[in-house]
């Protein structure tokens, strides 16, 4: 099972790991190239978590994209259910899903946790859409027991290994009750990156000022001379 060491990364004060938009699409490229090795032609996106890791890649390899829903965890609770729940599948008659069936398909989501979920998009998959072979592929995998398993010959990709500790995406950032930034702020802090300096207008018109007044002294003194 292909996938990358634990990255250094501290939970924030409230004891959750925070993921910035940025962190999350490098993460999504240092996965291409196994992805490629696999040669998928289609991708299936496993909503909501994954969709958007699945748009990246796509952009990245250039293949149809599909999706599905399903629904392991209560977001009103945040708790697991004790299965999952098929929400939505797609049409495999027309459009991109007559792609699957004989097909090599790559399921793309955003969390390996209990690997629940993707057993059973796996198993589903085979099952209804008959694909020639199938591989997975998501952005993290916490280190934990698995409850879920997959078949030995199912390829299996992670972008990282993170703490079994509770993921929070930026697309989710509201639910959490931040903006966008501060999101992106306590996702640069458990990354242990540098935050970048912002420059004040106030800041901008003194260097203006500066500026300026440093250009008309040296013109008074050309004048000068």
């Amino acid at each position: 099972m292909p996938h990358c060491a634990a990255a250094e990364r501290q939970p924030a004060p409230d004891g959750r790991m925070y993921f910035s938009y940025a962190q999350i699409a490098e993460t999504v490229t240092r996965c291409v190239p196994k992805v490629k090795a696999f040669n998928p032609d289609v991708i299936v996106a496993i909503g909501g978590g994954g969709f958007i890791p699945a748009r990246m890649l796509r952009t990245e390899i250039g293949i149809p994209m599909l999706a599905i829903s399903l629904e392991l965890y209560d977001d009103s609770t945040n708790t697991a259910k004790s299965k999952v729940q098929k929400k939505q599948w797609f049409d495999s008659d027309s459009g991109v899903g007559v792609l699957v069936k004989g097909k090599r398909v790559i399921i793309v989501d955003e969390v390996d946790d209990s690997r629940t979920t993707l057993q059973y998009a796996v198993e589903e998959l085979i099952k209804t859409n008959e694909p020639a072979a199938v591989a997975t592929m998501v952005v993290h995998n916490k280190l934990k027991h698995k409850r879920g398993t997959l078949p030995d010959d199912v390829v299996y990709i992670a972008g990282e290994d993170v703490p079994d500790l509770w993921n929070c995406y930026p697309w989710d950032a509201c639910a959490y009750d931040r903006d966008i930034r501060a999101h992106e702020s306590l996702a640069r802090d458990c990354a242990r990156e540098a935050h970048p300096t912002a420059t004040s207008p106030v800041a901008l018109v003194s260097a203006f000022v500066c500026g300026a007044a440093v250009a008309v002294c040296v013109l008074c003194a050309v004048h000068r001379k």
